[in-house]
């Protein structure tokens, strides 16, 4: 991991992820050289074709690979040799994995960061989730001070795998003097680089603009752009002020319907069709019964969490775009894959 003008090197876990990628390509562009890990070596490829369209070939080339498995211990360590940082974005998918969502958040977690602090690197970064910050009451905003309760119940398994993985972390730093600091994105919108083999959180705007379902149910989510995200993740591994806190990334809250909206009124020719009446919400808790992403959903029916991302831009000067362009970019991404096929 030599040759940079920088000479301090990262570890970024999941470097097939949606949030890696950009990760790996902001520090790309700064100058940093980048050890990404993956399951198999047979990914590789796939990681530099996707960075490649933001940093050219050449840097992309110098990405290092380390194939190891958040579910064993072999590897981690020489993963982790060398580096100055370690970013840990990977994170299992919610849904389509197969994989007990609590277990593989919080044994991964250990696994990278004990590694992390026998090596002595001089920071990590953890991706936690904004729902490790809820304070319970629709009213009060989320800050940096809130700490959610796991509900400890199957339908609500990957966000207390979040909220877990991050308790965790935060007591492996204590008692390893690992410095820590971590970053609690909210609802991740913006393009993917490459063709991800998980649509993950743009699935909510690839299903409109498929017009897979014929009504949007009153839901919404504090939207921020995925590229902001990485950038929150940057500036939390270098600056001072970062060691030992965390950080809320949030954008602006949309409803489902307005999402729909904006594809309409920006995109009129590709998103003419897109459904923008409301699904009753008896019908939303029906249809729950047997689709456990609306399972998952359903207590989210008709509440809007409020957020305040204050501490990232004040202490880090952190700048999220605008919600609209984060929205129109991601179905712009979504539309040019579905046509190259």
């Amino acid at each position: 991991m030599a040759g940079s003008n920088v000479g301090e090197a990262v570890l970024v876990t999941g470097g097939t992820g949606y949030l890696a990628g950009w990760v790996i390509a902001g520090l790309l562009q700064r100058g940093y050289p980048v050890r990404t890990t993956v399951r198999s070596l047979d990914k590789a490829q796939q990681v530099r074709e996707a960075v490649r369209e933001q940093v050219g070939g050449q840097a992309a080339g110098t990405i290092e690979f380390a194939a190891v498995d958040l579910l064993r211990d072999d590897g981690w360590d020489e993963a982790v040799a060398g580096a100055d940082y370690v970013l840990h974005t990977a994170s299992p998918m919610p849904f389509g994995s197969g994989v007990d969502l609590v277990t593989t958040a919080r044994e991964g977690t250990r696994r990278v960061l004990g590694a992390a602090a026998r090596a002595g690197v001089r920071r990590a970064v953890f991706t936690s989730s904004g729902v490790a910050a809820d304070t319970g009451d629709p009213d009060t905003p989320a800050t940096e001070a809130s700490w959610t309760a796991p509900s400890g119940t199957p339908v609500r398994a990957y966000p207390d795998s979040k909220i877990l993985a991050e308790r965790d972390v935060w007591d492996l730093a204590a008692a390893t003097g690992l410095e820590l600091t971590a970053v609690l994105p909210t609802f991740m919108q913006g393009p993917m680089l490459g063709a991800p083999s998980r649509p993950g959180t743009v699935e909510v705007i690839r299903r409109l603009l498929a017009r897979e379902i014929p009504a949007v149910p009153n839901i919404g989510w504090n939207v921020v752009d995925v590229r902001d995200i990485a950038e929150l993740h940057i500036l939390a591994m270098t600056s001072p002020t970062a060691a030992g806190q965390r950080y809320l990334g949030s954008g602006t809250f949309l409803w489902y319907r307005q999402i729909a909206r904006i594809l309409r009124e920006k995109l009129p020719d590709e998103a003419a069709k897109v459904p923008v009446r409301s699904m009753p919400d008896v019908v939303v808790k029906l249809l729950a019964r047997r689709n456990p992403q609306l399972a998952m959903v359903r207590s989210e029916l008709g509440r809007m969490r409020l957020v305040d991302s204050g501490k990232a831009r004040t202490q880090l000067g952190w700048q999220p775009r605008p919600v609209e362009q984060t929205i129109i970019d991601t179905a712009t991404a979504l539309l040019a894959q579905s046509r190259e096929g």
